[in-house]
């Protein structure tokens, strides 16, 4: 029966750290028990509303790649007006450089 219980709990810990859901059906099906025993056992049955309690506090990947997209979005647009105002100026440029050309072409006919 301890036996039993360690390897449940090395399980838990194993899909805890795999970033597994852990819930009493998931849990109940990889330990190959009924998710009744595990809420009879106070001790397992803490265990895993401990853990499971602890996944919803961590951040997802994608939660913080979004929240990173969030903070840095004013800095991206401020990043590509800059980048759009620098390439309207060389677009000026060039294209008076190109008037001049036009201009030494049609001298020449």
């Amino acid at each position: 029966m301890k036996q039993e219980k360690q390897r449940l709990v090395k399980r838990l810990m194993m899909r805890f750290k795999a970033n597994d859901n852990i819930n009493f059906n998931s849990v109940a099906e990889e330990a190959g028990i009924s998710k009744a025993t595990l809420y009879n056992k106070q001790e397992i049955r803490e265990r895993i509303e401990s853990l499971r309690e602890q996944q919803t506090q961590v951040q997802t990947p994608k939660q913080v790649k979004r929240e990173i997209d969030e903070n840095n979005k004013d800095a991206i647009i401020v990043s590509l007006k800059r980048k759009i105002k620098k390439l309207d100026v060389e677009n000026k440029e060039l294209r008076e450089q190109l008037k001049f050309a036009y201009a030494e072409v049609y001298k020449k006919i």
